[in-house]
C-alpha cells in the first residue's frame, strides 16, 4: 500500500471547498506535510475558480497515482462540462461527483491510497433521497455495514446514533443493537488509531431521561445496551440528560458523547469547536473524512470561508495511519 497518499474528492463543484483548499495549499502547513495529496476532480474548473478567487497556485495534472509528488497539488482529471467558475447547485453535477467517487474508491481498493477526504455535497441533489447522507452512500459503495459518524475534535468527539432522518422517526430507530454497534466501533477506533482507551458517555433520548410512559426508550434500549457494553469492559457511562450534559464540568470527563439524534450532539459540538472538527466515518475499510461544513452556497466566490476544518483534517491524517 502507498500509505502516504491522501485522496481528496472535490465534491460539489459549486461550493466553497475549492476556496478552502486554496487557503490550505497557500499555507505553511502544506509545505510541512509528509503525505502526498491527490485531488480527484476537474482541473480546468479548479483553475477557473482559482483565477476567480485571486490565487496563484500551480496544479500538477497526473494520470496515475505513481506520478504524484509531495508538496505538489496533484490532480487526476475528471471530465465535467461547465460554463462559469461558479453557478447554482443543481442536478448537473450528479454524474461528475459519482465519477469522482468511483475513481477514488477504486484507487483505495487497489491499495493506492490509505485515506479519503471528500468535499461537501448537496444531499438534496446528489443522493436523491436514496440515502440519509453521504456516510451511508459511501458505506453502500464499499459494502460496509452499519457505518458510524464521528464528529471528532481531540478534546471531545460526538456521535449521533441516528443521522439525517426526520425527527418523527427517531424514537423507533433508537435500538440496543445500534448503540452497541456504535460504541464498539468508536472504542476500536480510539484504541487502534489513536492509541487511547476512550471514556464514552451515552445520552438519553427523552428530557431528563424519563417519560410518563411505563416503558421508555431509556429503560427498553439505552440502559440494556450500556449494561452489555460494561460487561465487555468498555468504558461507557450513562444515560445522561442532554440538557445539562455539555457543561464544562461534565464534558472534561469524557472523550466521546453518543447522542440519540443528529442535532442533540452536533449543535453543542459546533458551538464548542466551530470548524475545528472533522467528520470521520468508522466501519469502512479505510479512513474517510469530510470537513465539518456544507457547500455554503451563500458564500461561494466571496473568499471569506473559514478553512479550519480542512486544516484539522489534514493535520489529523499526518498523525494517523
Amino acid at each position: 500500500m502507498n500509505s502516504k497518499v491522501i485522496l481528496i474528492v472535490l465534491g460539489e463543484p459549486n461550493s466553497t471547498f475549492s476556496e478552502i483548499l486554496f487557503k490550505y495549499f497557500s499555507s505553511k502547513n502544506f509545505n510541512k506535510i509528509n503525505n502526498k495529496i491527490v485531488l480527484i476532480g476537474n482541473i480546468k474548473l479548479l483553475q477557473k475558480q482559482m483565477i476567480k478567487l485571486n490565487y496563484n497556485l500551480e496544479l500538477y495534472e497526473i494520470k496515475d497515482i505513481k506520478y504524484s509528488l509531495k508538496k505538489k497539488i496533484n490532480v487526476i482529471n475528471i471530465d465535467y462540462k461547465f460554463k462559469s467558475a461558479f453557478s447554482n447547485i443543481s442536478k448537473h453535477s450528479i454524474n461528475y461527483i459519482e465519477a469522482c467517487f468511483n475513481l477514488s474508491l477504486k484507487l483505495i481498493k487497489n491499495k493506492k491510497a490509505y485515506a479519503l477526504i471528500n468535499g461537501p455535497i448537496s444531499k438534496k441533489h446528489f443522493l436523491k433521497k436514496k440515502f440519509p447522507g453521504v456516510t451511508e452512500y459511501v458505506a453502500n459503495k464499499t459494502r460496509s455495514i452499519d457505518p458510524v459518524m464521528l464528529i471528532y475534535n481531540k478534546s471531545l468527539a460526538v456521535n449521533p446514533l441516528t443521522t439525517h432522518i426526520p425527527v418523527k422517526n427517531i424514537a423507533k430507530l433508537v435500538k440496543k443493537k445500534k448503540i452497541i454497534n456504535n460504541v464498539v466501533k468508536i472504542n476500536k477506533f480510539y484504541k487502534s488509531k489513536l492509541k487511547k482507551t476512550p471514556k464514552i458517555a451515552v445520552l438519553g433520548l427523552n428530557p431528563h431521561c424519563e417519560t410518563n410512559n411505563t416503558i421508555s426508550e431509556e429503560k427498553r434500549e439505552i440502559i440494556p445496551a450500556i449494561k452489555y457494553l460494561l460487561k465487555k469492559k468498555i468504558n461507557v457511562f450513562g444515560p445522561f440528560a442532554a440538557d445539562t450534559f455539555f457543561l464544562d464540568k461534565n464534558i472534561k470527563k469524557f472523550d466521546v458523547v453518543v447522542g440519540m439524534y443528529h442535532d442533540q450532539v452536533l449543535t453543542p459540538a459546533k458551538t464548542l469547536f466551530t470548524f475545528n472538527a472533522i467528520n470521520i466515518t468508522l466501519g469502512l475499510p479505510f479512513i474517510r473524512i469530510t470537513p465539518d461544513h456544507g457547500p455554503n452556497y451563500e458564500m461561494i466566490g466571496k473568499n471569506k470561508s473559514d478553512p479550519s476544518s480542512i486544516f484539522y483534517a489534514l493535520n489529523f491524517l499526518e498523525n494517523v495511519k
